[in-house]
């Protein structure tokens, strides 16, 4: 048995897979601890996992709803910049000065880090402990022909697109020059070697991803311990939530979610119900606890309207679902092989609904965009043209075949019994 530690984002879209790859080890026989501020407690304790508190002082109980609702009304650079600094930041810096002696007290063996916590592989160089990387997010491995994950850019490997990558990259060096900087002051005051590439924060032994590798840029320049293991989502770890199911009609679903984070647009639901007025579907609205059903105005049409859905379980009975194009909810649409509408928000999410339109698996509306005219025709497109539906499916034997949770259990499992990189089937 050995006992692992998380260090994750206390933000559902990272606890979710994370806590699911938490308890596909726990059920192995292995013992598995989150450390996390205080309002990340309840979905560890869900998941039946251990927890250990850090940040007490800095992120008493509330912070999230506060945080998120501050971010909930941003949108594009705005967003990105108040999560690197108003929040990753703060989490970094936090997590430096408490983990390692909570982790050493605990006996955790090797950490599992979530990507977006840049300062996870350095606390384990410090307590030299084994680290794998997690990619719950859209991956962050840097490369010059891929464009930054903030961005809505397509996919283009000439000149000209290598070119408005290195700009991108360039506009958004700043933004992350603070976590940098913290990070190799750190390793400095450690008497670690500092850190010249942004790549080298990436475990050496496995970095495993959410994503299918038909889901992603075509990629040259990954570490041979890079695997893509495909999605993580489980029922039995996440907490229950109740949902009206007497009120489905048997009609085809229409699922439609910003997500928990970038929730707070409420002008963008009724425009949604207005464009499905009409439709041989039923609408569900789940709000993510952006807003309660009730504070919203009257909705056009008979549309289901929660403040949080069972999403795994709606998805199977969906035909269509309209997203804010988070990761998580867009890879558990292409696990059940429905196709989508992105209207991506901010942070990662541009990167995924280009991504959604690279593979043809859906339609995106850029959010200044949105407007019932696009949303009905967009609709009309996605149901009614057999290619979406039909490379949803597509992606969703991808997914089936990439292992999922599972897999990248066995990877962590490889680390722990070798010692060594656990090379991808491509290398």
């Amino acid at each position: 048995m050995t006992h692992f530690g998380i260090i994750s984002p206390p933000a559902s879209g990272h606890l979710n897979p994370m806590t699911t790859l938490g308890y596909e080890l726990k059920k192995r026989g292995h013992r598995v601890t989150v450390l996390g501020i205080e309002d990340a407690q309840p979905k560890v304790l869900a998941a039946g996992l251990e927890f250990q508190l850090i940040g007490k002082s800095d992120f008493p109980k509330g912070t999230i709803k506060k945080k998120f609702t501050e971010l909930g009304y941003l949108s594009g650079f705005k967003a990105l910049n108040y999560t690197i600094n108003n929040w990753v930041l703060l989490l970094v810096k936090m997590s430096l000065r408490d983990a390692p002696e909570v982790i050493k007290t605990a006996g955790i063996e090797l950490l599992i880090v979530d990507q977006t916590c840049p300062e996870g592989g350095t606390i384990a160089d410090y307590l030299d402990i084994p680290f794998v990387t997690v990619c719950n997010s859209l991956m962050l491995n840097r490369e010059i022909n891929i464009p930054p994950s903030s961005t809505s850019w397509n996919y283009d490997p000439s000149w000209r697109g290598i070119l408005r990558n290195r700009l991108g990259f360039a506009l958004i060096y700043p933004l992350i020059l603070s976590i940098r900087k913290v990070i190799q002051e750190h390793r400095k005051q450690w008497n670690l070697s500092p850190y010249y590439k942004p790549n080298q924060h990436y475990s050496q032994l496995a970095q495993v991803s959410q994503h299918p590798a038909e889901f992603e840029f075509p990629r040259i320049k990954l570490p041979s311990c890079f695997h893509f293991t495909g999605p993580y989502s489980n029922p039995e770890s996440r907490e229950p939530v109740s949902f009206p199911y007497e009120k489905l009609t048997g009609q085809p679903l229409i699922y439609a979610s910003m997500g928990t984070v970038q929730n707070r647009l409420l002008w963008i639901f009724p425009r949604i119900a207005e464009a499905c007025m009409g439709l041989d579907a039923q609408l569900v609205i789940a709000l993510g606890g952006g807003a309660s059903p009730e504070s919203l105005p009257e909705l056009p049409g008979n549309a289901i309207v929660v403040g949080y859905a069972p999403q795994l379980e709606l998805l199977q009975k969906a035909t269509l679902t309209i997203t804010h194009a988070g990761l998580n909810t867009t890879l558990e649409s292409l696990s059940n092989g429905v196709p989508m509408i992105a209207i991506p928000i901010a942070n990662d999410q541009p990167g995924v609904a280009a991504r959604i339109a690279w593979t043809g698996t859906g339609e995106v509306i850029p959010l200044g965009k949105v407007s019932v005219k696009k949303l009905q025709k967009a609709i009309k497109r996605v149901l009614t043209e057999d290619s979406y539906k039909k490379n949803a499916l597509r992606l969703q034997e991808a997914i089936r075949r990439a292992g999922g949770v599972s897999r990248a259990a066995d990877i962590i499992e490889q680390v722990v019994a070798t010692g060594k990189p656990v090379l991808s089937e491509q290398s």
